[in-house]
């Protein structure tokens, strides 16, 4: 669609005329992440302005009727649903958004894009990389745009970063090195039995809860993956069940490391764990290359680190501290003045911006935005760390 099919033009600086066109979204899950997408919905018409679409927030969706109907009026959605089935019947919807656990990733979405909506579906994609299949089979055959909402690839400095590695900066990157760590489901904490402990509704645990995320960053900034090897350990393997004097399996792994080969020839390795006590959302990466390296770490999230191997003076030379805060680095002309920090609640702003530019201006996805394939290629990852767990060897990986 272009400027004159929609009415809405842009002028130099912060002016618009004509009207944005509105698309109609529906959300499936009130909890933590339609927490996060609804408030960039909100966001996202006055910070990225002249905003591409204005998001309409149609319905919410979700078991709990008292609880839909709290969150529908806490975050101003017109209408709210007990059946994601129901909702998707909603002409009004353009737009599906799949908060929702892992087990109800699949059928919603495509259910949805069989009925002409398109997907943003939280990660991981599937539970396993058949599921994720068959997900992307179903969005590509209804010709719906589609996006696996991998957040981390919109926080500024990632994409600085893979500026770096396109421009080729770096040159041949021989090592990438990656850990996420987390301490919340540790002894003391006592955390009962909970969908993400679950096999059946979550797939894996640290794994696809963390790990899926540094492994897209790997896909994004490395490139595919040719083998791996890893371990997983359960540390707890049971939890009480609420409500109730039981105690319940948990199937899913606490903690994995892997390492790998890259189609490329680096070399990487791969740390997730949810017992790390002391860390809260530690999610770290370094890319040692053959003309530098660079390091990023989540809870820094205005900066990166970079050494450049050949600067000179060689008396002074060292790490140094990259701020991401200009009005020329990616996205923050949109936010406050330079210097001013954003935080991790505003990737999601960036990444549904990306999406609904695709959706109106019928642009590509891919390759900065995570589609459907990108999220079945992570799954194949997380197949390959859990066969590889249990039988102790290698697998080679085929996508």
């Amino acid at each position: 669609m272009s400027e004159k099919d929609t009415g809405f033009t842009t002028q130099a600086g912060p002016r618009a005329t004509g009207e944005a066109p509105h698309i109609g979204v529906g959300m499936l899950g009130y909890a933590f992440m339609g927490k996060a997408h609804s408030n960039a919905y909100k966001t996202l018409p006055y910070i990225m302005y002249p905003p591409v679409a204005i998001p309409d927030l149609v319905a919410i969706a979700g078991r709990d009727e008292e609880a839909c109907a709290e969150a529908a009026r806490r975050y101003g959605y017109r209408k709210f649903y007990t059946s994601w089935r129901d909702m998707l019947e909603d002409d009004e919807i353009q737009l599906f958004d799949n908060g929702g656990p892992n087990n109800v990733h699949a059928e919603p979405s495509i259910l949805a894009a069989q009925a002409g909506k398109h997907v943003l579906c939280e990660k991981p994609l599937g539970r396993t990389a058949e599921e994720a299949k068959e997900m992307w089979d179903a969005v590509e055959k209804a010709g719906v745009k589609h996006m696996v909402a991998y957040n981390y690839r919109f926080v500024p400095a990632i994409r600085q970063i893979r500026k770096l590695i396109e421009d080729g900066a770096l040159g041949q990157i021989y090592h990438w090195r990656a850990v996420y760590l987390q301490e919340w489901i540790m002894p003391h904490f006592n955390v009962p039995m909970i969908w993400r402990l679950d096999e059946e509704a979550a797939g894996s645990g640290a794994l696809g809860d963390l790990g899926a995320h540094i492994i897209d960053l790997a896909h994004y900034l490395v490139g595919g993956i040719k083998s791996i090897k890893a371990y997983a350990k359960t540390f707890i393997t049971e939890r009480p069940i609420p409500g109730t004097d039981e105690m319940g399996h948990v199937g899913v792994d606490d903690a994995f490391v892997a390492a790998c080969e890259f189609e490329n020839g680096a070399l990487g390795t791969f740390e997730a764990t949810r017992f790390a006590g002391g860390r809260k959302n530690y999610n770290m990466f370094e890319i040692n290359a053959e003309k530098a390296s660079v390091r990023f770490n989540l809870e820094r999230l205005n900066e990166f680190e970079i050494f450049w191997n050949t600067s000179e003076p060689k008396e002074t030379r060292g790490w140094s501290n990259v701020m991401v805060t200009e009005g020329y680095h990616p996205w923050i002309e949109h936010w406050w003045p330079s210097g001013h920090i954003i935080g991790w609640e505003h990737t999601f702003v960036h990444e549904i911006n990306h999406l609904l530019d695709a959706i109106v201006n019928d642009k590509p996805v891919g390759p900065h935005g995570a589609t459907f394939e990108d999220g079945y290629r992570a799954n194949v990852i997380t197949d390959a760390v859990l066969e590889s767990a249990r039988t102790g060897r290698q697998v080679d990986i085929k996508y």
